[in-house]
């Protein structure tokens, strides 16, 4: 799913690299109005899935006290059915087995409570949206999702209109080495992608913050706490690519020495490789604050060129709203 490029719906379904049999995903579709709905459904539609993965499209009716009138609620009643009965159509159409569900209620919650209602695996949301029936803007529903989702969540950032498709993906793995980064790694190896599909595993040296809130260094200490850094990022990198090794995907690792933040670092390399997707854990090696939305990957999430997956274990919570 990407920005500089994606998948070719339908084709894609016949082009998968083996990554594993039986395997169900559930995953929650959740669509505002129909312009900002299409972009999104065609890269769901477009992505390689593991067999017998379930869709589920969910389109949510917020309500407010000047739709009072039933016949506005009617009117929105019957657009949020129609871009819900119309997205779960297309997929159906890419081969998928979808279903289409309307909701009414504030769309942050209703999305979190239905995921965990239904034990999805994934929630896929776009990235920005229009005021209406829901708004879709980072910072807003789909910042909320990715936050506070009980698993994994896809920010998608769809293809621009004017710009070429190709099979094949770019695909980012931003990892710290953490069990987190680590669970990350192995979503990207459990599922199938287009042949072709090229990955990428970013590892950040980065100096430890609290040693840097020390207001002296000696030139020795400091070189040691660089050499340190280097050697926790090659280890992350090393971790990372056996696990796609051990699926069968081939990918080209590599360290950067930071010149700029963690974050930044992150969507430069995405930005001047043309990755499609970045994929990073909702928190890395020093704990759940670290890593967490509101710091490294929100920062992805909202600046990123491209889709972006933050990866959780299903059943846990981001964080309390």
């Amino acid at each position: 799913m990407a920005t500089s490029a994606s998948t070719t719906a339908g084709l894609a379904c016949l082009l998968l690299v083996p990554s594993g049999e039986n395997v169900t995903m559930k995953i929650l579709l959740a669509v505002d109005p129909p312009e900002q709905t299409g972009a999104t459904v065609r890269e769901v539609a477009a992505r390689p899935w593991p067999a017998g993965t379930i869709v589920e499209v969910l389109s949510v009716v917020e309500l407010s006290h000047v739709w009072d009138v039933p016949s506005i609620l009617e009117g929105l009643q019957e657009a949020a059915e129609d871009t819900a009965r119309s997205a779960a159509e297309k997929l159906r159409s890419a081969g998928l087995n979808a279903t289409a569900r309307v909701l009414t209620g504030d769309a942050r919650s209703v999305i979190i409570d239905r995921a965990r209602e239904m034990a999805a695996d994934f929630v896929v949301v776009g990235s920005r949206g229009a005021t209406g029936l829901t708004r879709f803007l980072l910072g807003s529903v789909a910042s909320a999702v990715a936050r506070f989702a009980p698993c994994s969540v896809e920010i998608v950032r769809a293809v621009p209109s004017d710009e070429p498709r190709r099979a094949a993906m770019k695909v980012l793995l931003a990892t710290d080495g953490s069990e987190c980064s680590n669970l990350a790694a192995r979503s990207i190896a459990e599922r199938p992608w287009p042949a072709g599909t090229e990955f990428r595993v970013l590892s950040v040296a980065e100096l430890s913050v609290p040693l840097l809130q020390v207001p002296y260094f000696s030139p020795s200490a400091m070189e040691r706490l660089r050499g340190e850094a280097m050697q926790r990022a090659e280890t992350a990198e090393m971790g990372a690519e056996q696990i796609l090794a051990d699926a069968g995907l081939t990918e080209s690792g590599t360290v950067a020495v930071p010149a700029a933040t963690e974050k930044e670092l992150i969507l430069q390399d995405a930005a001047e490789w043309g990755a499609d997707l970045i994929v990073c854990g909702s928190h890395g090696r020093r704990g759940f604050n670290r890593f967490l939305l509101g710091s490294v990957s929100e920062a992805i999430a909202s600046h990123a060129q491209c889709s972006v997956e933050i990866i959780r274990q299903a059943g846990t919570q981001g964080g309390s709203a």
